[in-house]
């Protein structure tokens, strides 16, 4: 009989090892996901044009850190490494404070630990949610270190950014506009810092300049409504009266058309002087009915509600070519100026608001639905075309000729045809509408792969020598929601997984290319990233293209039954009545 002699240094790592699994067991015992009722409370009752997200054009930037490298924890392989890693990590993260020296704020996102399911999905959807989350707080955590109170973050050089359409540097318009998004993803203490600001600092009388009456409705209006829908704490409601009574003079035209810009101090208002000889602009002055409404509804007071409706009357009035609505409108004669139809800037938001402004009234909107079902007719039958490579795509039309391009902004008809098809009373429609919803998604994919880093371009072109990529100066993405938006809706209302996944894949890349120090900055060239960015963190990446990415790893939350969302993608309740 052979004597057994036992490997003293592998008994002592079977020990140890078995220890430090008994830790991590005791840490998490008792732990869950809690996770809050965000079921609407309902009372009774260009998107942005090109100058908004331009490119600038400055140097490219480069970040001295490489995270072009970094593996996502989620994706690594599972077994007795991966929880030692997050025994320790979750044992640091109670010893810890999170604070530097410096008192800044520390997040590790690399040390979150992904909470198993509890629940509200499976074990992927949690720990892709979670990732967003990490993601979220990244970008939150480099905004309030670097430039709190400001409009944006430049993430790669840590200094303040602002833009002409806020009416002063110091509009806090990444607070206003992340706070639901904060909310929504459950995090307590970075939505209670930004509920603080916006309660205790913001105010539209600290606007010291001229502002868009446009970016003022959808971020800070939409923003504070939003906030209000979910939280149902009325001091939101007292800002966003405030920003709407210091908009109003914008519609003190002899047609009732809004003007885009105004002062809020001498209340002077003007168009843009390129805009067709100082016209207003159609993605503009359409877009602002769902939260002047919904300011009506919950405030009682009308007024807010008759101005838009004026809006929307003449617009059902005027005489609209192929059944199409022009971009630019004269606001003394309630006239077109030009003949040039977009579904990317310049006229995008209008028609989606059409169609939710008919569901958010429960479908009470007559006008609102018989004015989208016409012009969605009218797109189909003028604007809609196939390439040569059998790609869905919708062209950009001036005095009737089409233009074979498809903007990054555009991508937003996905959703609002998938939309259209979920409410439609006619299956042979209903058919039809999902199925070009579905193609379109298709195609505003193929801009994403077709580049290097994963991220679709500013516009893409459909020619002989291109197919949903551009060789000209359009290849730089600047944070921009629409993809990712358009293949939320098509997850939500069709259950096809193939949409969730290019979802993640499109937030993965984001990680991977456009990650910094301090946030997530832009890319000046999604076919060459190496090329570096752009160094601003737009307010709207936190409001949408995170808030999109996590909804749709979470069914349960803002379900599009009780919500719309605006065109930055605050969302707005459904009227009960």
């Amino acid at each position: 009989m052979k004597t057994v002699h036992f490997n003293r240094k592998a008994v002592a790592l079977v020990l140890a090892t078995a220890g430090v699994l008994s830790l991590f067991v005791i840490a998490t015992i008792g732990t869950t996901d809690t996770t809050e009722d965000f079921s609407p409370r309902v009372d009774a009752v260009v998107r942005d044009i090109h100058v908004r997200r331009r490119l600038q054009n400055k140097p490219p930037v480069v970040d001295t850190g490489d995270h072009a490298g970094e593996v996502d924890e989620i994706d690594k392989a599972r077994g007795l490494n991966e929880i030692i890693e997050r025994a320790n990590r979750l044992k640091a993260e109670k010893e810890g404070n999170g604070v530097k020296e410096d008192g800044r704020e520390e997040v590790d996102t690399s040390a979150v630990v992904v909470k198993p399911p509890t629940g509200d999905g499976d074990e992927e959807d949690a720990q892709r949610r979670e990732k967003v989350k990490q993601m979220m707080v990244h970008a939150w955590t480099g905004y309030k270190n670097y430039t709190w109170g400001a409009n944006e973050l430049k993430p790669v050089s840590k200094e303040s950014h602002s833009q002409g359409i806020f009416g002063g540097a110091g509009m806090a318009a990444t607070i206003v506009d992340a706070a639901d998004t904060l909310y929504i993803m459950g995090l307590e203490n970075e939505y209670n810092s930004a509920r603080e600001f916006i309660r205790d600092n913001w105010t539209i009388s600290k606007a010291t300049s001229t502002l868009s009456v446009f970016e003022t409705n959808i971020r800070f209006l939409g923003g504070m409504l939003s906030l209000y829908a979910l939280t149902k704490e009325m001091f939101y409601v007292e800002k966003a009266k405030e920003i709407a009574d210091a908009l109003l003079p914008a519609f003190d035209t002899p047609s009732g058309i809004p003007k885009s810009n105004l002062n809020p101090i001498t209340k002077y208002v003007s168009n843009y002087g390129w805009a067709a000889g100082g016209s207003s602009i159609l993605s503009e002055f359409g877009s602002l009915h769902l939260e002047f409404a919904y300011l009506s509804n919950v405030t009682g007071n009308p007024i807010y509600y008759e101005k838009v409706k004026k809006v929307r009357d003449v617009l059902d009035a005027v005489d609209k070519p192929d059944g199409l609505y022009s971009n630019y409108m004269n606001p003394d004669t309630g006239k077109w100026t030009q003949m040039h139809m977009s579904l990317g800037a310049l006229g995008d938001s209008f028609y989606e608001y059409l169609i939710k402004s008919w569901l958010q009234t429960g479908k009470k909107d007559d006008q609102a639905k018989k004015m989208y079902f016409e012009v969605s007719d009218a797109i189909q039958n003028k604007m809609v075309f196939k390439s040569k490579g059998g790609l869905t795509y919708v062209a950009e039309l001036r005095n009737g000729n089409p233009e074979h391009k498809m903007g990054h902004l555009a991508c937003f008809v996905t959703g609002m045809f998938a939309l259209e098809a979920e409410h439609s009373d006619d299956p042979a429609r209903k058919e039809k509408i999902m199925k070009l919803a579905e193609e379109l998604g298709k195609t505003c994919h193929e801009s994403y792969v077709r580049a290097a880093s994963g991220i679709g371009p500013e516009m893409f072109y459909f020619d002989q020598f291109q197919e949903a990529t551009t060789n000209g100066g359009d290849h730089g993405y600047i944070q921009r929601p629409e993809v990712i938006e358009g293949w939320f809706y098509l997850w939500r209302l069709t259950k096809k997984k193939v949409y969730k996944e290019w979802v993640w894949e499109a937030m993965m890349a984001i990680e991977k290319h456009c990650k910094v120090d301090a946030g997530y900055a832009g890319l000046r060239n999604v076919y060459k990233p190496e090329d570096g960015y752009d160094d601003v963190m737009q307010s709207f990446f936190f409001a949408e293209t995170l808030k999109y990415g996590y909804l749709t790893f979470a069914d349960d939350k803002i379900p599009l039954d009780h919500w719309v969302f605006n065109t930055e993608a605050h969302p707005l309740p459904i009227y009960s009545s």
